[in-house]
């Protein structure tokens, strides 16, 4: 039976001259387990019918009994044709390079074949069956095919290099099926063994984040674009601010002058909001976050796709403060109840009542809050991507930045891949980002306590990568801790007077704006409520109040 070549007839195709001579139980045994005859009929050494040996291309090795009994989904043919089109017209690499990698080819001699030939076409060097040949003369797997004849035989049966994007989105297509199945044994080996290192809770985290990593995978970036279509798409954007009446192209922030001063908040742009502590960054991020979705209206936009066409669907990483302690800070500007009050219960029965009907109505504000602190930046990009596909995601803000972790060895380094990954989320999801950001000492060493762009805590990298860098400043917060002594009677006049002008004002400095002018935005500030307003001016006709 050894000298039964690897070509052999499979059990349910013998000969009648082999089946006749049989006993009809081992007959009848070898039918029902087709993969047992193989292993009978295999010779030493060789892998039995049926099953891949290591060299054999084709086939994946098996790894373990399962895998030799399924067949993972592939198309041979598909590869065949596709790296036959590459080698007959090397201008085909370019249309499929973003689509898909050597990794993705299921048989390894393919594998090889593909980054051999990406190699040399990046090089500008022509990629044919005649110059793969030298590299691949001793491959082993390729000799099993036929050795470098199976080369010319791919240019040979290329059909037409038509359909070369179709056959690179199948053969992917398949590659990310064979991951899923590889994934879900994976999941499913830890998940039976009992580790005290390994918790529930961590596998499933890491389960997530492999699946949403195994999502991303192999997305077609999208490259060179025409001067056509981007002058399209900017004449879509002005044709949206034209038609709200000017002024403004993306979400309002629900504050008329700084909408004035930004033109709203732009998809794609990272946003940075710096300020010292108890300038009021939190309040400040908090009360534009909770003016977009409570604006949210959904219908059909423009371009005629479904979405917000005022306001939006906002996402909310509170790496500082609880979920719980956000929340009541927003219900602390709708119910206009001290957030004192709040914490405490010190409330009458009126203002209860009250505090109840605004939780009512804020009930289906589409305003989603994730509290877990120290996110890595990827799993940061994950959770919002998932948002994004379950809710719809249209702004995000992030408090604040440097409590979010990176990779990086250095703090320098690890604050620059951060900011880094946030401009990231903007452009993949086409949403505008806001984060957060604490500045440095410097600013209280100088008499004018004014941020600026260097005051950026321990980065460069933060005022490079953002399209916009907001300050927070008030100067009442200083000023009040100038108050001299009661018996400095002239100066506590003077102090009285400057606090007159300060009390309940703040500024918004945009120290940098890639589409716009720099500025200062003056702001009302109500420190009861944590609430920022739009400040009435002198010239502006009604009556004297901080807020509209």
């Amino acid at each position: 039976m050894n000298d039964i070549p690897p070509s052999a007839p499979l059990p349910d195709e013998m000969p009648d001259h082999i089946s006749s001579e049989m006993p009809d139980e081992m007959a009848h045994d070898m039918a029902a387990d087709p993969i047992a005859v193989g292993q009978a009929l295999a010779p030493v050494g060789q892998a039995p019918v049926g099953q891949a040996s290591a060299g054999q291309t084709g086939m994946p090795v098996a790894s373990a009994s399962v895998e030799a009994a399924i067949e993972l989904p592939h198309s041979v043919e598909a590869e065949q044709q596709l790296l036959g089109a590459i080698l007959t017209n090397n201008d085909v690499y370019d249309r499929i390079a973003s689509i898909i990698n050597a990794t993705h080819f299921y048989d390894p001699v393919h594998t090889r074949i593909y980054e051999i030939a990406a190699a040399r076409i990046s090089k500008n060097a022509l990629a044919s069956p005649v110059t793969l040949k030298a590299f691949m003369e001793d491959d082993e797997g390729l000799k099993e095919l036929g050795g470098p004849a199976y080369l010319a035989k791919l240019a040979g049966a290329s059909i037409s290099a038509f359909a070369v994007r179709d056959y690179a989105q199948m053969i992917y297509d398949l590659a990310i099926r064979r991951e899923l199945i590889a994934l879900g044994q994976s999941i499913s080996d830890k998940a039976r063994r009992v580790d005290v290192a390994s918790e529930p809770k961590e596998q499933i985290v890491e389960a997530e984040q492999s699946l949403y990593q195994l999502a991303e995978q192999g997305q077609t970036e999208s490259g060179f674009k025409s001067f056509l279509k981007a002058v399209t798409e900017a004449v879509n954007v002005t044709n949206e601010a034209y038609q709200r009446g000017g002024g403004m192209a993306g979400v309002s922030t629900g504050l008329a002058d700084l909408d004035k001063q930004l033109g709203g908040l732009h998809p794609s742009d990272l946003l940075i909001l710096a300020g010292r502590p108890s300038m009021g960054k939190t309040s400040l991020a908090t009360n534009i976050a909770f003016n977009v979705a409570k604006a949210y209206k959904k219908g059909v936009k423009p371009d005629g796709t479904e979405g917000a066409i005022d306001g939006g669907v906002v996402g909310f990483f509170s790496l500082e403060m609880s979920a719980e302690q956000l929340a009541g800070r927003v219900l602390a500007e709708a119910s206009e109840i001290s957030s004192h009050k709040i914490r405490q219960g010190d409330m009458t029965e009126g203002e209860f009542r009250r505090f109840v009907q605004a939780a009512k109505d804020l009930e289906s504000c589409p305003l989603f809050i994730d509290d877990t602190p120290a996110l890595p930046i990827s799993q940061l990009a994950a959770r919002a991507r998932r948002l994004k596909r379950t809710h719809g995601l249209d702004v995000l803000v992030i408090d604040y930045l440097q409590l979010c972790r990176g990779m990086a060895e250095n703090r320098v380094n690890e604050i620059a891949e951060i900011s880094m990954g946030m401009k990231a989320i903007a452009k993949e999801l086409q949403i505008p980002v806001i984060a957060l950001s604490q500045l440095s000492r410097q600013v209280e060493n100088r008499d004018d306590k004014r941020p600026q762009l260097s005051d950026l805590r321990e980065s460069g990298s933060i005022e490079q990568d953002a399209d916009v860098v907001m300050f927070v400043f008030r100067e009442e917060y200083y000023k009040e801790r100038e108050k001299p002594g009661d018996h400095e009677l002239d100066k506590m006049e003077e102090w009285k007077t400057a606090m007159e002008r300060l009390h309940a004002k703040a500024e918004v400095i945009v120290g940098k704006q890639r589409h716009g002018p720099i500025g200062t935005v003056e702001l009302s500030f109500t420190a009861e409520f944590t609430r920022f307003g739009n400040l009435a001016k002198e010239w502006q006709n009604g009556p004297r109040e901080d807020e509209y």
